[in-house]
């Protein structure tokens, strides 16, 4: 399984895309949490002090905010699920 990373997170996981085959299964949090495991330095970009994820992080499965699925980030990744996680993004 592959997870495409966009703009800031990139440096971080040292790339566009990374395999994670670990993440079928997982549910959406649960991957979250697999993911800071393997790049510590996703946290700080990711959750804020008090343990909570930031709103301005959006991971989208299969083009869907997690968000906005009928389980939100307990949904359970399926193997041939998309995974998309952006960073705000600005510009002008």
């Amino acid at each position: 399984m592959k997870i495409n990373f966009y703009a800031t997170l990139r440096p971080i996981v040292g790339g566009k895309t990374i395999e994670f085959p670990e993440a079928a299964g997982l549910t959406v949090m649960q991957t979250i949490e697999a993911l800071i495991a393997r790049y510590p330095d996703l946290k700080p970009e990711l959750f804020r002090s008090d343990g909570t994820l930031y709103p301005h992080i959006h991971f989208f499965i299969n083009g869907r905010d997690a968000e906005f699925l009928d389980d939100g980030l307990s949904y359970v990744i399926q193997p041939d699920d998309t995974i998309n996680i952006f960073p705000p993004v600005g510009g002008g």
